[in-house]
């Protein structure tokens, strides 16, 4: 049993995706984006992207991935490239293939890489969406990985230019699920995220990706989301509804901004960077 090197660089069949303004508000809600074009569904909360993409985002992996070991599947690390913001009245087209996996001794990891284009053919956003299969050494490395977002540690010596902090209601799942047609019964079940290993029902990884996108907007963006051009982060620990979050920001260059993200002292979101341009 191992990884299908002959299925990666295929693409998947493209999805399509209408978005409306009533689906944008809801997202913004389910996700306690305080900012208010997002909130009015004039534009898109940054993680919203997911949302067209969703059904395209492990497709891809049936053509590499022993099926067998799909239960052992995580989401590691996402990458957003965003060429222009979504809105109410967009009509979206996405595909992905898979590009890479490495072999590694706790399990082996794979990106998949999404597009997602309007309907004239212009790219709306590129996502890079890193998975990992735990315990299974596929033994080989093939094709590319996703690109590099590493924190330096050597900002850790300069104070942060910011720091948010954040709250996770105890119905946060119940509200993002439907928001980000995302049904997963790890974030709605409590006895099915027990039977999992987890301590109860968790928090999906990218509703908690989502508050950091608009603690780094409000703090450094000018609540402009026009001016995100990526936004990558690594989830490193599961986070429960009813915690609360912590998140610093620290200037990483012109435009580039490192954070992480904590709940007590147990970091759950690592390796994150946010590249700001002008308006």
């Amino acid at each position: 049993m191992k990884f299908d090197a002959a299925g990666l660089d295929k693409w998947t069949s493209p999805v399509l995706f209408d978005v409306t303004r009533e689906r944008l508000v809801e997202y913004a809600l389910a996700t306690n984006d305080p900012i208010p074009a997002h909130r009015a569904g004039d534009v898109a909360s940054p993680v919203f992207a997911i949302v067209p993409v969703f059904q395209s985002l492990l497709e891809p992996a049936l053509e590499v991935v022993p099926t067998s070991l799909f239960g052992k599947v995580l989401h590691g690390e996402q990458d957003f490239r965003f060429h222009r913001p979504i809105r109410p009245g967009d009509s979206l087209v996405s595909r992905a293939k898979m590009t890479g996996f490495e072999g590694l001794p706790k399990g082996t990891r794979a990106t998949v890489y999404l597009e997602c284009r309007s309907s004239d053919g212009s790219l709306v956003n590129e996502q890079y969406v890193t998975f990992f299969v735990r315990g299974f050494d596929t033994g080989a490395k093939e094709g590319v990985l996703g690109p590099g977002h590493r924190l330096d540690e050597a900002l850790r010596s300069s104070a942060p230019v910011a720091k948010v902090s954040q709250h996770v209601d105890d119905d946060q799942t119940f509200r993002y699920g439907p928001a980000a047609g995302d049904p997963m019964p790890i974030h709605l079940d409590e006895d099915v995220a027990r039977a999992a290993g987890l301590p109860g029902i968790i928090a999906h990884g990218l509703c908690t990706m989502a508050f950091t996108s608009w603690a780094l907007l409000t703090e450094v963006g000018e609540s402009s989301v026009d001016r995100l051009r990526r936004l990558a982060v690594r989830f490193a620990a599961p986070v429960l509804p009813g915690q609360d979050l912590s998140t610093s920001i620290w200037a990483a260059g012109p435009g580039s901004f490192a954070f992480e993200t904590t709940v007590g002292d147990k970091v759950v979101v690592k390796d994150g960077l946010a590249e700001i341009g002008d308006s």
